[in-house]
């Protein structure tokens, strides 16, 4: 599928990932929503690749329906990356056997609000817009990639809620597409292992402990560049072959249990 001139909306497109992302897009043509709490990244980003900012934040419908708006705007919305999304570790029970030391409940039901139920929330309005799109050469309305993660999978100690949130993508992803089918709209999901982002912060200190988590990585034996990741999904995109997939882009890791 051909994005060029077409518009397209990366949500957590402010930086990692989604940042990577949203350049890859616009090399390739495609006018870029980004759509992110953060203002300064997002309208930094915005501005370098010309594109346009917009706050979203994804348990925010009307905030949604903006972007897909502002996307249709600059051209036909043919692409949606949902890149946003939050961790949390915490284990199920705590140590001291009362109830109150319990997982924080509240804490669950944010993350899968953002990471899942957010998730589908743009799905569902984006592809509603895309929809109404006149078929492409190939036959084709608009594409979607989700972002979950190697979690889904291998979940490891203190990621239920991250791990449910995540493993919910992956679920979503075939009767999505099957549902999308018949309007000519193809969804795939992608699975990160561990990726050099900010999350890790900088500095000596930073490097090394980069460095040992990337000893556990199949090979290459180090952590994967946003650009790596941000390729994939662009594959996903524009392959218009690629629908209905998990792709785990991991380095061959398996998570052990801690």
């Amino acid at each position: 599928m051909d994005i060029t001139g077409a518009s397209a909306i990366v949500t957590g497109g402010a930086s990692g990932i989604g940042a990577a992302t949203a350049r890859q897009l616009a090399d390739k043509g495609a006018r870029v929503v980004v759509a992110d709490l953060q203002a300064d990244k997002g309208e930094a980003l915005a501005h370098e690749i010309g594109g346009v900012f917009v706050t979203v934040d994804v348990t925010n419908t009307e905030q949604i329906i903006d972007a897909v708006n502002t996307a249709a705007d600059l051209g036909p919305l043919r692409a949606l990356v949902n890149s946003a999304g939050i961790g949390w570790a915490q284990r199920t029970i705590g140590k001291d056997g009362e109830f109150e030391s319990a997982h924080n409940l509240d804490a669950y039901r944010k993350v899968l609000a953002i990471n899942l139920i957010g998730t589908f929330d743009c799905i569902r309005i984006a592809a509603t817009a895309m929809s109404r799109n006149e078929l492409t050469d190939t036959g084709e309305r608009g594409a979607i990639v989700n972002m979950t993660s190697v979690a889904a999978f291998d979940g490891q100690i203190g990621q239920a809620a991250y791990s449910s949130s995540k493993g919910g993508v992956v679920g979503m992803t075939l009767p999505v597409a099957r549902d999308l089918s018949a309007v000519g709209i193809r969804v795939n999901t992608v699975a990160p292992g561990l990726i050099d982002t900010p999350i890790y912060g900088e500095g000596e200190a930073s490097e090394a402990f980069k460095a040992k988590l990337g000893e556990s990585v199949l090979f290459p034996h180090r952590l994967g560049k946003p650009d790596e990741l941000a390729s994939m999904v662009v594959e996903l995109l524009t392959n218009s072959y690629m629908n209905a997939e998990v792709v785990r882009v991991d380095g061959g890791i398996r998570m052990p249990p801690k």
